[in-house]
């Protein structure tokens, strides 16, 4: 199980704000990843805004525009893509994942990767963070870029 060893967060962010931006397809999974990033930002104190976008494919462009936005300290993506019996699986992922760790290292701000590739919808509804999931993506992709936040303050003053 990919979520063993995960370390466990607890993160105060007052008024940080967080761009959730969350794909549309796989409607039951999506909504389970972002009741959790929506649970994280508040646990944290965090103001969350919830930007839809078409696909997981469209998620960095308007990552990238938040990114580049005085509106936003943080960026969370969520989407999610299911294997199919076709190369667009690997296309979409890969090009999703380059985009969005371009936009963090372009504008170093921290992107949450709440990106679930999965084999089958079990492997997706298993990782959303619904009643009788194992992970919560959602939750953790929130939590990482709030931990990120908080680092790069360390650092950068």
């Amino acid at each position: 199980m990919s979520g063993q060893g995960a370390p466990q967060v607890e993160v105060k962010a007052p008024g940080v704000r967080v761009a959730i931006v969350a794909s549309s397809w796989h409607t039951e999974v999506m909504d389970g990843l972002i009741a959790g990033a929506q649970r994280a930002s508040d646990q944290a104190g965090a103001v969350a805004t919830i930007i839809r976008v078409p696909g997981a494919f469209e998620l960095p462009i308007v990552v990238k525009a938040c990114a580049a936005s005085s509106d936003f300290d943080v960026v969370v993506a969520l989407g999610v893509v299911i294997r199919g019996g076709t190369p667009h699986f690997e296309y979409v992922c890969s090009s999703a994942t380059q985009g969005l760790t371009q936009v963090a290292l372009d504008y170093l701000v921290p992107v949450g990767f709440g990106l679930l590739t999965c084999d089958t919808d079990a492997q997706a509804l298993d990782r959303a963070g619904l009643a009788g999931s194992r992970e919560d993506k959602g939750q953790e992709a929130v939590q990482a870029a709030l931990v990120t936040w908080q680092t790069l303050g360390t650092i950068t003053g």
